[in-house]
């Protein structure tokens, strides 16, 4: 697991690409401090307060895409529930300190309407 990245996935880096595109500075792999600790956001918009997370369809067990390994099931089933309950975490921990919390599938983003999500999303928001 040593190849699997944290940060500046191909989806994470498609997405900033186009969100530079589209004219929106942001900040990449950005620590919030949130009540008992910090969370790493993919793509943080700080003035607004809005954090974009990248969630991949296996790691974070996507509803349409998520699949489960067959070798090994036991171990893959935890690790794959610890990451979701992470993700839960996460996106209350930001919520509680005022952050609105975007989740994107990389499907989303593959389909290429992530950015016009994020824009959507920036332009209700004050800041």
């Amino acid at each position: 697991m040593k190849a699997n990245r944290r940060a500046d996935t191909a989806c994470e880096v498609r997405l900033r690409s186009g969100l530079h595109c589209a004219g929106l500075r942001f900040r990449k792999d950005h620590p919030v401090t949130v009540p008992n600790g910090r969370v790493r956001v993919d793509v943080a918009f700080p003035r607004q307060r809005v954090a974009v997370m990248v969630d991949g369809c296996f790691w974070h067990r996507c509803p349409d895409h998520g699949t489960m390994p067959r070798a090994n099931r036991a171990y893959w089933q935890h690790k794959l529930e610890e990451n979701v309950e992470r993700d839960r975490r996460q996106t209350a921990a930001l919520s509680k300190a005022n952050w609105t919390v975007l989740r994107l599938w990389e499907h989303d983003i593959a389909a290429g309407g992530a950015v016009a999500m994020v824009r959507a999303l920036l332009r209700r928001l004050p800041g």
